[in-house]
């Protein structure tokens, strides 16, 4: 098994079932144009999220992470028309060009984007959310995730992601900062009573990684 075999079985079920979208393949290009990381979720990701979001009847979402608001159409176009979406980023011009992406896909009036560190944004939001995706900086996971219960009701869903790290994570002494702030939220995440939780692992076009989903109970 190879990564390039991963990437081409994407390539494959993406075309299928997902294909081309006028403004998701602009949004990617926007990305690359202004010189933002390559690291939105791919396109079988960004369609799950949007089919969970629909099959829980999402009607208030909250991200942390927007990066250029690719997964962030995702997961709005999920929303009913009065559905609302904060999405949280701290690089100035990451959140610029996800506000032109969101307002070329016609989303601009239902997500709102909060620009700065989402550890001092997250304070002044208020809840509850139906579905919090968490998809930033991994040693501030679990500040994140306390936050996304604080924000939370029964029934919130709560997606966080690149929790395998390539199988990095299962390494006690790692010294990767990434690696050892997805430990730390693992270990909280199983010491949470207030949810019930797993880990999905995954491979693809993004390597070996994989996503936690916790409903809170």
């Amino acid at each position: 098994m190879t990564e390039q075999l991963w990437r081409d079985v994407d390539t494959y079920f993406g075309g299928l079932l997902v294909g081309p979208d006028t403004a998701l393949d602009a949004a990617r290009e926007a990305n690359t144009a202004a010189g933002l990381p390559a690291i939105d979720v791919t396109p079988a990701l960004g369609k799950l999220l949007g089919l969970l979001a629909g099959s829980i009847g999402a009607r208030r979402i909250l991200e942390i992470g927007t990066l250029g608001g690719y997964s962030t159409i995702w997961l709005a176009r999920a929303l009913p028309p009065d559905g609302r979406l904060i999405t949280c980023e701290i690089d100035p011009t990451h959140a610029a060009v996800a506000r032109e992406n969101l307002a070329r896909a016609g989303l601009d009036g239902i997500v709102e984007v909060l620009e700065g560190p989402a550890a001092q944004t997250l304070t002044s939001v208020a809840g509850p959310f139906d579905l919090v995706f968490i998809d930033a900086d991994k040693p501030s996971i679990s500040e994140y995730f306390t936050h996304a219960l604080r924000l939370s009701h029964p029934g919130t869903m709560i997606i966080v992601d690149n929790v395998v790290r390539r199988g990095s994570v299962i390494d006690p002494d790692s010294d990767d900062d990434a690696v050892r702030g997805t430990r730390r939220f693992a270990e909280m995440l199983a010491a949470e009573e207030r949810v019930s939780a797993t880990v999905i692992q995954t491979v693809g076009s993004k390597g070996h990684d994989g996503f936690a989903l916790a409903v809170v109970g």
